[in-house]
């Protein structure tokens, strides 16, 4: 039996992990960014440098093995949530730019980059299935994950107060497996029904719709220890009728960082020179620049 989390769950354990100073959010400034008929929002985050120290001291590796300090396992009891199934847990962001940020994390050490299955998409559809919100993956640290322990992410929409609840919304046009006016690499699918949802039934054709995104960009599976790995990193967007997945080159624009999110129209900037870079070179090539091809 699966226990999703409910929003009064959320907002609980939220209030009660800041009270206690347990949950750090990363405090922002907001400025929409005009490009390519989407307004992006770019948070400019002046505490980014403290995550990314973090970041720098967890080490990726390809050989299988636990990394020396992992935050999940076990994730800290004041952030936890709960169970989701069997296998998943949910818990909050720690150090949270977005409001209510959840991450779907394996109770068991999987490595990040090995493919995802039917039950983190069961786990990530019973959570997605409480509220509104867009369901996101890191695949691997050249996507923008900061940690090899897997795990999912989601955030409640709208993203913004006013325009679409999703900036990247009006581009995601047509049926798939290319969205005609975005630029950058990608493959896009609609479901015949909402994707989020409890049963198995759901979670299935969720991972179905998401291998046939990898096979379009020549996304497959590569044993490394016995397991199966993703033989290119890629950062997916779920929502409640469409999935997006995006090949990655590079996790960096010079020295901005780009995650799913930043597919989304939404990307997070350490200070106002990078702001300023943004709105230079224009959101867009950023993210054709960390895109693969």
């Amino acid at each position: 039996m699966l226990g999703p989390c409910r929003w009064a769950d959320l907002e609980r354990a939220t209030r009660s992990a800041l009270a206690c100073g347990a949950l750090r959010p990363i405090e922002t400034e907001q400025v929409i960014v005009e490009d390519a008929g989407v307004g992006f929002l770019v948070r400019v985050v002046s505490s980014l440098r403290r995550k990314e120290a973090d970041k720098r001291r967890t080490l990726f590796s390809r050989n299988g093995s636990a990394p020396p300090r992992n935050p999940f396992l076990p994730p800290e009891p004041e952030l936890t949530l709960g169970e989701v199934s069997r296998t998943h847990v949910a818990v909050l962001n720690k150090f949270n730019v977005l409001d209510y940020h959840l991450l779907i994390v394996t109770q068991e050490f999987e490595h990040q980059e090995t493919l995802l299955t039917v039950g983190d998409f069961r786990a990530l559809l019973a959570c997605m299935a409480q509220y509104p919100s867009l369901g996101f993956y890191n695949g691997g640290a050249a996507a923008g994950a900061s940690q090899p322990h897997k795990h999912l992410q989601l955030v409640p929409l709208p993203l913004t107060p006013n325009g679409p609840p999703l900036p990247m919304a009006p581009l995601l046009a047509g049926p798939g497996p290319r969205c005609p006016d975005l630029p950058f690499a990608h493959a896009f699918c609609r479901s015949s029904g909402p994707i989020a949802g409890r049963s198995i039934r759901a979670a299935r054709e969720a991972h179905a719709l998401y291998m046939e995104l990898l096979a379009e960009l020549d996304i497959g599976a590569e044993t490394v220890e016995g397991e199966p790995r993703q033989s290119a990193p890629y950062n997916l967007l779920i929502a409640s009728d469409w999935m997006l997945a995006v090949p990655r080159a590079a996790e960096r624009f010079r020295d901005i960082s780009v995650n799913a999110l930043g597919f989304a129209g939404s990307l997070f900037v350490k200070d106002p020179e990078q702001l300023a870079l943004i709105g230079e070179e224009g959101p867009m090539r950023v993210l054709q620049s960390v895109a693969g091809r």
